[in-house]
């Protein structure tokens, strides 16, 4: 019958999140973790919504307390990692992305995750490897694309810059117009 009232419980908490009724939603979940403590799904979602709401440090608890029950689960690792970028806690956050791509060296967004901390902490190099790791794993998508031209824009690489641009024009013209924008480089197509 537990498992009737935990499903119950979960449905009813995604019911008030479908209608905008976080606080609402939190207290579901609340009273899902008395009863569920080490539930790694009530543990997720909690941290979810208390970063949703803006209750930082909370998220962040909520968040430790789903790593130390789930410590081999890359996801979780990464939303950790996410959420210390968020606050700022640069260090922290490079540790915990390190873990996810150690548990799933295949997780892009830890990858690129890992390659914006490293931005902010100004280790380019090892920013580099980070998001090269993260294109090889997502080709398609821009996002890791745009930051790796960025950080060979701050490494005074120009042509490493103009030949992402270039290859970004292939698939996402708009992020390749917004690069030679923000960049004042020209990527000329190649001849051809």
């Amino acid at each position: 019958m537990a498992s009737l009232d935990y499903l119950g419980q979960k449905l009813y908490a995604m019911g008030l999140l479908v209608f905008g009724r976080k606080a609402a939603a939190m207290a579901v979940f609340d009273g899902m973790e008395r009863r569920w403590p080490a539930d790694r799904y009530v543990l997720a979602s909690r941290a979810h919504l208390l970063s949703q709401l803006g209750r930082t440090d909370e998220a962040l608890a909520a968040s430790a307390r789903l790593i130390e029950s789930a410590g081999n689960d890359a996801p979780a690792w990464f939303n950790h990692g996410f959420m210390l970028e968020a606050a700022g806690r640069y260090e922290e956050a490079l540790a915990a992305f390190g873990r996810a791509t150690t548990l799933d060296p295949k997780l892009d967004r830890a990858w690129y995750g890992l390659g914006l901390v490293l931005i902010r902490l100004e280790r380019f190099d090892e920013a580099v490897e980070a998001l090269k790791r993260n294109t090889e794993l997502q080709p398609m998508s821009p996002y890791g694309w745009y930051q790796l031209a960025r950080v060979h824009v701050d490494r005074q690489q120009p042509e490493e810059a103009r030949k992402i641009i270039r290859h970004l024009k292939g698939f996402e013209p708009k992020v390749a117009a917004q690069l030679e924008r923000e960049t004042g480089l020209v990527a000329a197509e190649p001849a051809g």
